[in-house]
C-alpha cells in the first residue's frame, strides 16, 4: 500500500502540478502586491478617490459595499492572466509547434464515393469492394503519401 502511494507521489506529473502550484501562488502574491502598490493607487488618484481605490465603497442603508475592493482583485486577475499568457503560455505554444513532428497520413482515412455504387471507398482505392469495378485513385491523395500516380 505504502509503494502504490510512493509511486504516486513520485511521479512526474504530481510534481510538476506540486511546483507549478506554489510557483503560481507566488506569482500571484507579487502581482496583487505590485496591483495594490501600483495600479489600484493610480486608479483612484484618475477617480478622485484620494488615492487608494481600495476604500472606495458606497452604502445602501446601513449595509456598506466595498466595490474597490472587488475592482482591486479584478485588476490583479486580469494582469496576472495576461502576464501567464503573454509571457508563458503564447511562448510555449511556439515551442510546441516548431518541434511538434507531423502525423503520418492514414491512407484509408480520406474516404470517397465509388462512381459506379456510390458506397464511399477510400480515397487511394484502384477497386471498389462493394461492386468489384476499377477506379481511378484520387490524385491529391497519392501525392500526399508520397505514391506515384501511375501504377
Amino acid at each position: 500500500m505504502l509503494n502504490g502511494f510512493k509511486d504516486f507521489i513520485l511521479r512526474g506529473n504530481v510534481i510538476s502540478m506540486a511546483i507549478g502550484l506554489a510557483v503560481g501562488t507566488a506569482f500571484t502574491a507579487v502581482v496583487t502586491g505590485f496591483s495594490k502598490a501600483f495600479i489600484t493607487p493610480l486608479i483612484g488618484l484618475a477617480t478622485g478617490s484620494v488615492g487608494n481605490f481600495n476604500d472606495a465603497q458606497f452604502h445602501v442603508g446601513k449595509t456598506v459595499f466595498p466595490y474597490g475592493l472587488a475592482i482591486s482583485a479584478a485588476i490583479a486577475f486580469a494582469i496576472t492572466a495576461a502576464v501567464l499568457y503573454f509571457l508563458i503560455v503564447a511562448p510555449l505554444a511556439k515551442v510546441q509547434a516548431r518541434f511538434a513532428k507531423e502525423e503520418a497520413a492514414d491512407p484509408k482515412s480520406e474516404k470517397r464515393d465509388c462512381p459506379r455504387c456510390f458506397t464511399e471507398i477510400p480515397a487511394i482505392a484502384s477497386r471498389c469492394a462493394h461492386c468489384t469495378s476499377e477506379v481511378e485513385p484520387v490524385a491529391t491523395t497519392l501525392e500526399k503519401l508520397g505514391v506515384p500516380a501511375a501504377r
